[in-house]
């Protein structure tokens, strides 16, 4: 526990909080809830992007005519989503799992940007967006508190 109560102290209070909580956590609860939060994460970034994969008329309307994307990145984006889901679903240590849960945020606030910059003004309907980027950010949280854990256990600390 040195190096997680050291992130602790380094982090600051707020974090902290978090992750004393996440030690009263039980594995297997911090296991369930890593992977509700991480299907209902990847499940809802899947079902964005499906609608992209072979643009209808709707999403045209709306990523090329109203946010004023190029028709191309609706695909290149949507396959991005899918594929990004699909590594933050497979149970793997793996550094390419961290870029896949940074791809998908950055996506969710290029989205937010994109809107509130094209309507000039924060639409009270995209707090909605906070239903997809709140299971995203517990499942990242959980993932990077098992692997410090794992850490601590391989060096003995």
């Amino acid at each position: 526990m040195k190096k997680l109560d050291r992130y602790c102290t380094l982090a600051g209070s707020s974090i902290s909080f978090g992750l004393h909580y996440y030690k009263l956590m039980t594995t297997k609860t911090a296991n369930i809830t890593y992977w509700v939060t991480t299907i209902i994460f990847a499940g809802l970034m899947i079902f964005s992007s499906v609608g992209g994969l072979q643009p209808s008329q709707q999403a045209i309307d709306l990523m090329h005519h109203y946010l004023g994307y190029p028709i191309y990145f609706i695909q290149f984006i949507s396959v991005a989503k899918l594929l990004g889901a699909v590594v933050i679903l497979v149970p793997t240590r793996s550094f390419i799992k961290s870029w896949a849960y940074a791809g998908l945020f950055f996506d969710l606030s290029g989205a937010i940007y994109s809107t509130v910059a094209t309507a000039g003004k924060i639409d009270p309907m995209m707090l909605t967006l906070l239903l997809w980027i709140v299971p995203g950010v517990v499942s990242f949280y959980l993932w990077n508190r098992q692997q410090i854990l794992v850490d601590n256990k391989q060096t003995g600390g």
